[in-house]
């Protein structure tokens, strides 16, 4: 984190620290603009789903094993990239993912197969955990320099953007072909890593000292978890992994329930999860407010109960508007519990901690989308979406289950 010994001071009062302030807004700016970046691209894959899916011909089985890619690419590189950040710094790693990331997003388009088509996501998912686990870790260190909880913020950034990419490609969708269209996010990504990343870089996080500067004051955290951390970053991560998992199965199977099940236009579909992430992104927004005023443990149970009575709604109702009406209750109960877990869990082991609860995490994100599309061959896609209520309610139970070590 940038010059953390110097924000400390500014924090206590002393002086020399008048220059730490305006450095750590910068910061928090940039990496604001890479976790929106982040759900800005990510949405414009999932909104171009149904027509890769017509390109390739896949059937909703095939397709849900060629979404696995992104799962396995996510997660084989998740736990990477926690050692990595802890090498060369979280700034460095976020900003080549960044680079890797937009790159990546133009090959579904060219592929004209199910396998060629989970193969290349392969690539888009190491970029996309790579992403995630260096942005949080970064995250989790300026919120820690900061002494507030604004963890939320952050995740608000991602579900805006999220909510911008799914705007745009619900509007191009009729216009411009899949290729076309994530060639067009390929170049928007690069441009704002070369704009916003050197930020990051000027405020290396890496351990040491950069050539001419103090070395940089990072939280301390051991190596090695002990057993006890160790299970209670495992339950912040399951906790993750039940709102990952509805995360990613309104992001990649919402649309085309609402096409397929309802009868909505693409343009209507695609503003499904528009309206998801944007009713996301307002509870993210007042997070840090919710979160000083009633604690995480209430934050995280009431979060689990409204988004599963917003799920079944969603899943289950009979007409296109009381299902998107389900959708945006459900993003408001699914907002802060991913960011307030992954937080707890770098709170207590760095880099580490936040690369296991987002292994665990996204990992419900991506591994839920293949489940679904099995479980809509066997029964039906409404009732396979039924299985987020089932896991934001389980998160609720969990959510209260760790009252008790909410707090460090």
């Amino acid at each position: 984190m940038p010059q953390l010994n110097k924000l400390r001071t500014a924090l206590s009062g002393e002086s020399g620290g008048d220059t730490a302030p305006p450095s750590s807004a910068r910061l928090r700016t940039a990496l604001t603009i890479f976790f929106a970046l982040d759900g800005f691209l990510f949405a414009g894959w999932v909104v171009r789903i149904p027509a890769i899916k017509h390109q390739t011909g896949a059937t909703a089985s095939t397709l849900g094993l060629a979404l696995l890619g992104v799962s396995a690419g996510a997660v084989i590189t998740m736990m990477l990239t926690g050692r990595l950040c802890r090498r060369f710094g979280s700034h460095a790693v976020t900003v080549v993912c960044g680079v890797l990331l937009p790159l990546s997003i133009a090959l579904p388009a060219q592929t004209h197969s199910a396998l060629s088509l989970g193969l290349v996501l392969l690539l888009f998912g190491a970029a996309y955990g790579g992403m995630n686990v260096a942005a949080n870790s970064a995250a989790v260190d300026l919120v820690t320099a900061l002494r507030r909880p604004v963890m939320p913020s952050f995740h608000a950034a991602f579900s805006l953007g999220g909510m911008t990419g799914a705007g745009l490609g619900g509007l191009v969708a009729g216009s411009l072909s899949a290729s076309t269209h994530l060639f067009a996010l390929a170049g928007i990504g690069l441009v704002v890593t070369a704009v916003t990343g050197p930020v990051l870089l000027r405020h290396s996080s890496a351990p040491g000292a950069a050539a001419g500067r103090e070395p940089v004051q990072t939280p301390a955290h051991p190596r090695r978890m002990s057993s006890r951390a160790r299970r209670i970053v495992i339950l912040f991560g399951v906790i993750a992994l039940c709102t990952a998992y509805g995360e990613g199965a309104l992001a990649e199977w919402g649309a085309l329930h609402l096409t397929q099940d309802l009868h909505a236009d693409p343009g209507l579909a695609a503003a499904g999860y528009s309206l998801f992430a944007l009713t996301m992104a307002i509870g993210r927004l007042t997070g840090t407010t919710l979160l000083e005023r009633f604690g995480q443990t209430r934050t995280l149970v009431a979060g689990g109960v409204t988004a599963a009575a917003g799920m079944l709604f969603g899943a289950l109702a009979p007409t296109v508007w009381l299902a998107l009406l389900g959708f945006a209750v459900a993003g408001l109960g699914l907002a802060n519990i991913f960011p307030v877990a992954v937080g707890r869990a770098g709170a207590l082991a760095g880099p580490s901690g936040v690369a296991a609860a987002s292994t665990l995490g996204y990992g419900g994100m991506l591994l839920g989308p293949p489940v679904i599309g099995f479980m809509a061959d066997w029964f039906s896609l409404p009732v396979a979406l039924t299985t987020v209520a089932a896991l934001a309610a389980t998160a609720a139970v969990l959510g209260y289950g760790a009252r008790n070590v909410a707090h460090t």
